[in-house]
């Protein structure tokens, strides 16, 4: 089957992925490249996104829960235009936001039928949310200064121990990248230089030819010849060589793809963390208003009746807001299992890939030695 598909569908595809699988290491997409499209030819150009297009539609479909999404069925069967909602814009969420912000979740007064919990358990978003983002700052500054201490913090120690060997990983694998890219530079060079060499000696040896004299002259030009033609051989060789390289080191920039969606994996878990903390903190600061409230109706004879309707208001508010932390929660804990499984496989093909990725560069490495003898 084919379908048609324009580069706006696929940032559309990864946005939704993003928010629907939240805490799983996703492929990230290649970026639309505006800069290369005006330097490169246009044919070129569209043909290089075809191909990175293409390996991250691979690598969507070779993960093991991405690979079963909707989503990406959609993608990839549906006829005519895509059926997939696109991301509000930010300037549209912000007239949004300035209609709706009475009724979110953290606003003076909350009438529940206008709330759904579910919802706080996701991002905030744009404009929509925009008094839940100030609080949600105003938590992560206090949590950063250390002015008060969180309620809710990560304690997973074989999580963080993982994250911390991850993190060894990523070190270990930039300068590892690096070391290749300076091995793929120098196979380059070397090959380039022999094949000056060879059309050096190739013009030296012609020379000699017609100008020898003596016949140890010829001697010596059928020697430069036998240099040339080795020259050029071992510069074919070594083009062909690196080709190979590039070819198995590859695998290590994809690796640092994969870390990319890692870390994006992991500020999913830190910010379903956040909202968690800031639910909390929410909370205590209703009850604390409550019981403020609650004392100072008791002082009056007969009840104060406006102290009481804005206590009733505030317990209502604390119950959705209660709903909301307990949805808010089971997205965290739901989100932390996710990492868990990935890590779980990331250890797995991590050693596979490697193991594949070694064997291919030491054999490819042994093989062409021998081959210019």
């Amino acid at each position: 089957f084919s379908v048609r598909r324009r580069f706006r569908d696929v940032v559309t595809l990864s946005d939704r992925l993003s928010e629907s699988y939240r805490g799983y290491f996703i492929p990230l997409r290649p970026d639309k490249s505006v800069v290369e499209g005006q330097v490169m030819q246009k044919q070129e150009f569209v043909e290089q996104r075809r191909i990175g297009l293409e390996k991250y539609l691979k690598k969507l479909a070779a993960h093991p829960v991405i690979r079963r999404s909707e989503e990406l069925r959609v993608f990839l069967q549906v006829q005519g235009k895509l059926p997939l909602v696109k991301t509000t814009d930010v300037a549209s969420r912000m007239i949004d936001g300035a209609v709706k912000l009475p009724k979110q979740l953290f606003g003076e007064s909350v009438v529940s039928a206008a709330v759904d919990p579910g919802e706080v358990s996701q991002p905030a978003k744009g404009g929509r949310d925009l008094l839940r983002m100030f609080k949600e700052l105003r938590q992560s500054v206090v949590n950063d200064w250390g002015g008060v201490k969180p309620m809710v913090v990560e304690e997973d120690k074989e999580f963080l121990e993982k994250r911390k060997k991850m993190q060894d990983f990523e070190m270990e694998l930039s300068n590892v990248s690096q070391q290749a890219e300076s091995l793929v530079k120098a196979q380059q060079d070397m090959g380039e230089t022999l094949g000056q060499l060879g059309l050096t000696f190739v013009k030296l040896t012609k020379f000699e030819t017609e100008e020898a004299i003596f016949n140890s002259q010829k001697v010596r030009a059928a020697d430069m010849k036998n240099v040339a033609t080795s020259a050029v051989k071992a510069s074919r060789l070594y083009r062909e060589l690196n080709a190979q390289t590039v070819k198995h080191l590859d695998k290590l920039h994809e690796y640092l793809g994969v870390i990319l969606a890692m870390n994006n994996a992991y500020a999913d878990r830190s910010n379903a963390l956040l909202t968690v903390q800031t639910l909390l903190s929410e909370l205590a600061n209703l009850n604390s208003r409550i019981e403020k409230l609650e004392a100072a109706a008791s002082k009056i004879f007969g009840g104060d009746r406006s102290r009481v309707r804005k206590i009733e208001e505030l317990k209502e508010t604390m119950r959705v807001t209660d709903e909301a932390k307990n949805c808010a929660v089971r997205e965290y804990e739901r989100i932390k299992e996710n990492n868990k499984n990935e890590l779980e496989r990331l250890d797995k093909e991590r050693h596979d890939d490697f193991f594949v990725m070694l064997k291919g560069f030491v054999v490819n490495q042994v093989h062409f030695p021998i081959s210019t003898k």
